[in-house]
């Protein structure tokens, strides 16, 4: 990884690595529990495709993403917490965009937007679904009309 450069900033993260299982014996709960236990441990990201195993079993397979520096980690609790034998894991390179933050103020209060930065120019948005989630709850309004209402801010403001 490019440490010469905050984690914000967009660059090029070479020392990353994608792990793998596949598991055609484990519950939803169990899965559930794997994912929080990766992510608490420092996985980037994890997530889960339904596959079909050998003699057509339907399985789960598990893919996370982490830095190099995690994988032993990582092979401990798919070990551990999993029913795998076995984990497949490769190197690969990320492109990151800068991430710039920003506030939006609604009718219900402000909510952070994230903006992807490529070369300078924003090439995505996303308002902080947590803090849209909370306003939804505290002002029994749908999460939908939440982002409706950030959405509509921004275009009014740009």
């Amino acid at each position: 990884m490019n440490n010469s450069l905050p984690p914000n900033k967009e660059h090029i993260d070479s020392e990353m690595v994608k792990m793998e299982v596949n598991l055609d014996d484990i519950s939803g709960e169990l899965l559930g529990y794997v994912m929080d236990l990766l992510f608490e441990a420092g996985a980037n990201d994890v997530y889960y495709t339904p596959i079909y195993m050998k003699k057509n079993r339907p399985a789960v397979q598990l893919q996370l993403l982490c830095s190099e520096q995690k994988v032993g980690t990582m092979k401990e609790i798919l070990f551990k917490e999993t029913t795998t034998l076995g984990v497949r894991y490769y190197p690969l390179s990320v492109h990151r965009l800068e991430r710039r933050f920003t506030k939006v103020e609604t009718k219900w209060g402000p909510v952070t937007v994230k903006v992807g930065m490529l070369e300078q120019n924003a090439v995505q948005k996303a308002p902080e679904f947590d803090e849209c989630k909370k306003i939804a709850q505290q002002h029994d309004v749908p999460l939908k009309t939440v982002y409706e209402e950030v959405w509509k801010t921004m275009e009014s403001s740009t």
